[in-house]
């Protein structure tokens, strides 16, 4: 059974930062290059940050040095630290694996971050 239970988002003001969460199941997580999504109102969902099983990470451009994803082997967790959030971070965030298809594979219900100005 597929799990992706993602946590932590809130409102707040620019500038501020959230901690994300996403416990994902074992048979995804060991084996998968993990992400984290967003998708704002009238946008695509885009992958904004990775980390491959051995811990490789990459960004977005738009998050690139404010962004830091990780995951945690003993927790079945993928992490989300988020700082010098703007008003364009405003979404909600999903975790998945990289490559997951909005449209054919199951995707957990997100948690909605608000950035206000």
């Amino acid at each position: 059974q597929v799990q992706l239970v993602e946590s932590g988002g809130e409102s707040v003001q620019a500038g501020g930062s959230l901690r994300l969460s996403c416990v994902v199941s074992a048979s995804i997580f060991r084996i998968r290059d993990m992400g984290w999504y967003r998708q704002a109102p009238g946008n695509p969902r885009e992958l904004v940050a990775s980390v491959t099983s051995g811990g490789s990470t990459n960004y977005a451009d738009s998050v690139k040095g404010r962004f830091t994803i990780s995951r945690d082997y003993a927790k079945n967790t993928v992490s989300l630290q988020m700082s010098s959030l703007k008003p364009e971070d405003t979404a909600v965030y999903y975790c998945n694996r990289v490559g997951a298809s909005v449209q054919y594979d199951y995707w957990g219900q997100g948690t909605q971050v608000t950035v206000s100005s």
